[in-house]
């Protein structure tokens, strides 16, 4: 009963998240590092920024096979059919708020500040829910394991390379910067900022949604 709990708060958490990307994304100024490769991408050919999302996700999934060999666990399959999902959710919450367009760059603004904050409450949810990371994160987890860094340090490094390789393709696909503004920036800052606020805000909430810790 427990593990189907965290199961289902992991689930919620998952779908909150791909609100907040899509929120992020409707601010029409970047979007978020892990997503910047796959928004580029959807921004110059025909599949969704949810169907580019798995993909790069597989992508991450086949990386960490790699590097991690034999240490590569049945946890880390589990990522295949949570980076489907996501993505699915991704392109079912684009659809809900198509209509919304912020047109005016202080309106736009205001998308960014609500979608970094409920993607930062998605990814609090996934923290404690603690059954599977995002292959975004398990990267970098895969990284530290096999070169001892840190995992902070190596998020940064991650999550620079993302952009500037998302940077890269949008002027390769498309002779300009497209999808790589100051939005990127702005959520690598104030999604992690966000979600140590909401763990402590809620301390204990895993206490109380599951027997154990």
């Amino acid at each position: 009963m427990d593990k189907l709990k965290r199961y289902i708060v992991f689930l919620v958490g998952l779908f909150i998240s791909s609100l907040g990307v899509s929120l992020v994304t409707k601010a029409a100024l970047g979007t978020s590092p892990i997503t910047a490769i796959p928004y580029v991408l959807s921004l110059n050919f025909n599949p969704t920024l949810g169907t580019f999302t798995v993909y790069f996700s597989l992508l991450l999934v086949v990386l960490q096979l790699i590097i991690l060999r034999k240490n590569f666990k049945l946890e880390h399959v589990l990522q295949i059919p949570v980076s489907i999902l996501f993505g699915y959710f991704i392109d079912l919450t684009m659809i809900m708020i198509e209509k919304i367009n912020p047109d005016i760059y202080a309106l736009k603004l205001v998308f960014l500040v609500i979608g970094c904050a409920v993607l930062a409450f998605g990814i609090y949810l996934e923290v404690i829910a603690d059954v599977v990371m995002l292959p975004g994160e398990s990267f970098v987890r895969a990284i530290v394991s096999v070169m001892h860094t840190d995992f902070g340090k190596t998020k940064i490094v991650f999550d620079v390379s993302m952009t500037v390789t998302a940077v890269v393709l949008s002027f390769v696909f498309a002779y300009s910067l497209k999808g790589v503004r100051e939005e990127t920036v702005a959520t690598a800052l104030l999604v992690g900022f966000t979600v140590r606020i909401y763990a402590k805000l809620f301390k204990g909430l895993d206490k109380k949604l599951f027997r154990t810790a």
